[in-house]
């Protein structure tokens, strides 16, 4: 299923704030929660705002590594969800070859935030974690709680 990042936000829970990104997917009203740290959220929208800091984060020092030996991200797919932890597929194409590597989402959807590379998601994982939108509604976007 093509999806896209709708917002990074954080959610209050008993253990503190806890950043989830949402992924939409078109024609489906439902969207898919991550959780994740905060680092990797303050990334992804970071990404997504195409703001450069001046010295490269994690993220966009592994882009430049990528694409300094010659490859791009062709596209990420969230394929999994085992024990509650969700499972993802980073896509390269390389001078060598493709490759698939297996990555945390997070990771993946802040290299893509940084590529506009697709984004997909299994149909079984989204059947499984999708959640109405609604549910995060008044929860605060990242950049409102963060200094990014």
């Amino acid at each position: 299923m093509d999806a896209y990042i709708d917002g990074v936000r954080v959610a209050g829970t008993a253990e503190g704030p806890v950043p989830v990104v949402l992924l939409g997917v078109e024609d489906r009203t439902d969207v898919l929660p991550i959780f994740i740290g905060f680092d990797e959220a303050v990334s992804i929208a970071r990404g997504l705002d195409a703001r450069d800091i001046g010295r490269p984060l994690t993220h966009d020092l592994t882009l430049d590594i990528i694409e300094e030996l010659g490859g791009r991200v062709e596209r990420v797919v969230v394929t999994g969800l085992e024990e509650g932890t969700y499972i993802a597929d980073l896509h390269l194409n390389t001078p060598r070859a493709d490759a698939v590597i297996d990555a945390r989402p997070s990771d993946s959807l802040a290299l893509a935030a940084r590529t506009d590379a697709p984004i997909g998601i299994a149909e079984s994982v989204f059947e499984t974690g999708g959640r109405a939108p609604e549910e995060f509604d008044d929860l605060e976007d990242i950049r409102e709680v963060t200094d990014i």
